[in-house]
């Protein structure tokens, strides 16, 4: 039998309900109708209800002139004779591409095959956006050095926060990957998902497991970015002191010398000879001195 797909792109609510196959939940509704940027955050998803299966994920999309990652929600209603596809266009660009779909239909796929091929597509792009935060995690080690410590702050703070999200998302995809492996999502009495569609879902659920493990080896290496940075911080700020304990000292014994002349040779400074030969030549000797010690003892 030939499975129908539907494939809407920001679709209205009379829309919706002209194209759903049965009759579905409101809320479910809901959920297909909102908006991105509406003040919610969608969590990838996948259960069964009954005569359908509903599924939300999020696919990852690199944007590298803004130095972020970005999600687009895309959106499913599936039956044995139809699935359904909602595609939700972000602020910042274009609808998750569904092409592959489009080759899974020719190809007269099972319903199950063309929920597994978007399922794999949306993994995929975690893929993607992890190599993107390689590189910019690459980038940022290079150019440490160059940056304001107030840049470096801010792009590790972005890269922590997108990391973090980026897990959350994988591993709520993974979640809902993992109860088509138990079983847990079908379609009354008709097996959407047999045994040779679970197999082509275990091998995606492997990947988004990968997917996480490298998401924390990432946030390991922003921790290493992070320590090298408050590490050179530190080094800044102790030859900042060093620097400033060697201009106090070198001040200190002129200013020792002056105070001293002027509170026990009152009458004997009147004479040039005292208030400006010899006082001079002690502090120039002294200044002269401390230089030679601070720099054999390598402070300078």
């Amino acid at each position: 039998m030939a499975v129908r797909w539907l494939d809407l792109v920001d679709p209205t609510h009379e829309e919706l309900l002209n194209a759903l196959p049965v009759q579905v939940d409101p809320v479910v509704v809901e959920a297909l109708a909102a908006t991105p940027g509406d003040g919610r955050e969608p969590r990838p998803l996948l259960e069964g209800h009954g005569a359908y299966v509903f599924g939300v994920f999020l696919a990852a999309r690199s944007v590298p002139e803004e130095d972020r990652i970005a999600y687009d929600e895309v959106d499913l209603v599936a039956t044995p004779e139809l699935v359904l596809t909602v595609r939700k266009s972000p602020s910042d660009g274009d609808a998750f591409d569904a092409s592959a779909l489009a080759h899974a239909v020719e190809e007269r796929a099972s319903a199950g095959l063309i929920v597994h091929r978007l399922v794999d597509d949306v993994a995929d792009t975690f893929l993607a956006a992890l190599d993107a935060a390689y590189g910019e995690i690459d980038e940022l080690e290079d150019r440490i050095d160059e940056l304001r410590p107030a840049q470096v702050r801010e792009r590790i703070s972005a890269l922590r926060h997108e990391l973090l999200h980026g897990r959350r998302t994988a591993s709520a995809t993974r979640a809902a990957i993992r109860r088509v492996l138990d079983g847990r999502v079908d379609v009354g009495d008709h097996e959407l998902f047999p045994a040779e569609v679970e197999r082509l879902f275990a091998d995606t659920y492997e990947t988004l497991v990968r997917v996480t493990e490298e998401l924390d080896i990432a946030r390991d290496l922003v921790a290493g970015v992070r320590e090298h940075h408050q590490s050179r911080i530190a080094e800044m700020q102790g030859a900042i002191t060093k620097t400033l304990t060697v201009i106090a000292s070198l001040v200190l014994v002129p200013s020792l010398i002056v105070g001293f002349y002027g509170q026990n040779f009152a009458e004997a400074v009147r004479d040039p000879y005292w208030s400006i030969g010899v006082s001079c030549a002690l502090i120039l000797a002294s200044t002269v001195l401390q230089l030679a010690l601070f720099r054999w003892r390598r402070w300078i």
